[in-house]
């Protein structure tokens, strides 16, 4: 296993499917440090067929797994090394605090510290329409350095189902720490 460290944090939006996804794909590459926030858990009972499993299997993936309220935890420093930091799904609630740099709780802090440290930062806001706050917050964070990744359908793939899409999503987020894992076709191009 590598000795890389990376947090990923799962918000109350939906789209709890592509946080764990994704918390499998990171947990082969680096060391997984989880934040789920209480709306997270509560998106979850309603996402998925099972929460106590999730929960137990995000256990087994990670380092550590945090609630939003442990703000006293090693990821809320910046003298702890990471990779940087994945909210996937990123609520606008916490893409607000976010953008203003109200750090009321670990996920944001943990997000601070990425934006403070010049480490990477994605974003994988789901909600749709974005109206013009979200955008203006989206803008700001994009300005100093954070990536937005939201899980924008993809066709060109042909993909069979909805685990194909969610895997869509992860592969462009992995794309942005420089790893691919094959987890969609890319597009090759056409020639005439």
């Amino acid at each position: 296993m590598s000795e890389k460290r990376i947090v990923l944090a799962l918000t109350g939006a939906s789209g709890i499917p592509i946080g764990l996804r994704l918390a499998e794909e990171l947990s082969e590459d680096f060391k997984l440090f989880t934040i789920v926030s209480d709306s997270a858990v509560k998106v979850m009972e309603e996402e998925t067929d099972s929460k106590k499993e999730k929960m137990e299997k995000l256990e087994s993936l990670s380092e550590e797994v945090y609630s939003e309220e442990e703000v006293e935890a090693s990821v809320a420093s910046g003298s702890f090394q990471t990779e940087g930091m994945i909210m996937c799904p990123c609520s606008m609630k916490t893409l607000s605090g976010l953008a203003t740099g109200r750090s009321s709780n670990l996920i944001e802090r943990a997000g601070d510290v990425c934006i403070k440290e010049d480490r990477k930062l994605v974003l994988v806001p789901r909600e749709t329409p974005f109206n013009q706050i979200h955008l203006e917050n989206m803008l700001k964070l994009s300005r100093v350095g954070a990536d937005i990744v939201p899980p924008v359908l993809g066709f060109y793939f042909d993909p069979d189902g909805l685990g194909d899409v969610v895997d869509y999503t992860v592969g462009k987020v992995l794309e942005r720490f420089e790893i691919s894992k094959g987890l969609y076709d890319t597009w090759e191009g056409e020639r005439s």
